[in-house]
């Protein structure tokens, strides 16, 4: 479990710096390191899709994961957590519930997360998710820097999500296979995709990448039934 410690502990220190450091940049350069960010983002999210081997896999998981999310309102109730934490924890920032929801979505749902963790629970390796808290640290510090401490509170689901991971690795593992990770990735890069879209406001009201969330759960239930027919 020590890389998703670190993993939690860098998220911290990375989204309270930069939640430091808005409070001193100018709206203007605001305004421009998001759009900045948000083009990273979008290159993130398209090398990722890219690497699917089944593009119908994607585009049903897609459908499928949408409906489903939509159903279960979950960019409404992460919305809604987040609007109680800002209210308990921070005075000001209208970005605060903004930030804790994109910032959750974009550590969570790479290939790193899923990889790394089942390291850490098969084998006790935190190689990768250490590499990824590197990462999720400076990713941390820059939304934070545009989002306010919101972007801190991301590090709760994500460790739940990346310390159930570890702990159920031993059960998991026979059915992740290296095709299975990779198609969940690349439905996880077209959500980062998403998120890219709508930091630069890009579409009208925005992408509910929230409700998307299930799409990736759908790649993780073909293979198994699709080995059985």
């Amino acid at each position: 479990m020590l890389g998703v410690w670190v993993n939690f502990a860098v998220v911290v220190l990375g989204g309270a710096l930069g939640s430091i450091m808005k409070t001193a940049i100018p709206e203007r350069y605001a305004r421009t390191i998001n759009n900045g960010l948000a083009l990273c983002v979008i290159m993130i999210g398209i090398s990722g899709a890219l690497e699917t081997q089944s593009t119908l896999l994607v585009i049903v998981s897609m459908v499928v994961g949408t409906v489903a999310g939509t159903a279960l309102k979950i960019e409404e109730r992460l919305g809604q957590l987040g609007d109680w934490a800002q209210k308990r924890f921070s005075h000001g920032g209208s970005r605060f519930s903004e930030g804790f929801v994109n910032a959750t979505l974009l550590f969570g749902v790479g290939a790193m997360a899923v990889v790394g963790s089942l390291e850490a629970g098969l084998s006790n390796k935190p190689d990768t998710l250490l590499a990824k808290s590197a990462l999720d640290g400076v990713f941390a510090l820059i939304f934070a820097s545009t989002f306010g401490p919101g972007v801190i509170l991301a590090a709760v689901p994500l460790t739940l999500y990346q310390g159930g991971i570890v702990l159920l690795a031993s059960a998991i593992e026979p059915y992740l296979t290296e095709e299975l990770i990779r198609e969940m990735s690349a439905v996880g890069s077209v959500l980062i995709l998403a998120l890219g879209l709508n930091m630069l406001g890009v579409v009208k009201d925005g992408i509910r990448v929230g409700n998307m969330l299930p799409a990736m759960l759908v790649p993780l239930i073909y293979y198994p039934l699709a080995s059985l027919f």
